[in-house]
């Protein structure tokens, strides 16, 4: 498996370039901040390599920081997302606002990004959520409830409930008016789910 290629840039597109290592031309599939990075012809890289093998290709995907690859890898590993939706992703959104909306089950954010439906978005979500900590984006920065809410979703996920319909659950609870307590957010919620 190819890991990593230094060599001269040949050619560059948005969606591939072409980098000469010693004499022979490998094209690598590389996402939109990654061409934006890259050395004009002529130039030196060194890019960091994920070797997609199928049946009727063999295609190598670029990443100048191996931190850009590993995101990449957990990508794929989601059902539904393959290497070029996954290329697609990278190139819709920063990694870190990317990270921090997986983490911070930001679907609405994570939909705004091509090819990327709600149902994708949720799965991304759950698949990913508890996968990410090494990227170090903390989920709080995206964080849309207040600090009682996050208490009333903190408990409901200690009862075993999805950290994603719990927030549903929530968004019905509290419309009866007033200012409501824990308590009160809790009970609805608890009930909206049980429904």
């Amino acid at each position: 498996m190819i890991a990593h290629l230094r060599g001269r840039v040949l050619s560059k597109r948005p969606s591939h370039a072409v980098v000469d290592v010693n004499g022979v031309g490998y094209e690598v599939a590389i996402s939109v901040p990654t061409f934006s990075e890259l050395p004009n012809a002529g130039g030196e890289v060194a890019l960091h390599i994920h070797t997609h093998v199928r049946e009727d290709a063999l295609s190598l995907y670029g990443f100048l920081r191996p931190q850009e690859r590993e995101l990449f890898e957990r990508l794929i590993s989601v059902s539904g997302i393959g290497p070029k939706l996954a290329i697609t992703v990278l190139s819709g959104m920063q990694a870190e606002k990317m990270v921090a909306a997986i983490r911070g089950n930001d679907v609405a954010t994570l939909t705004k990004i091509p090819g990327i439906g709600k149902k994708t978005a949720e799965r991304m979500v759950l698949e990913l959520r508890d996968k990410l900590e090494s990227f170090g984006v903390a989920a709080a920065v995206v964080s849309r409830h207040s600090p009682m809410e996050e208490d009333v979703l903190s408990a409901l996920t200690n009862l075993g409930y999805q950290r994603v319909a719990a927030e549903r659950a929530l968004a019905s609870a509290g419309k009866n008016g007033g200012s409501p307590n824990f308590d009160q957010l809790f009970r609805e919620s608890l009930s909206a789910l049980s429904k």
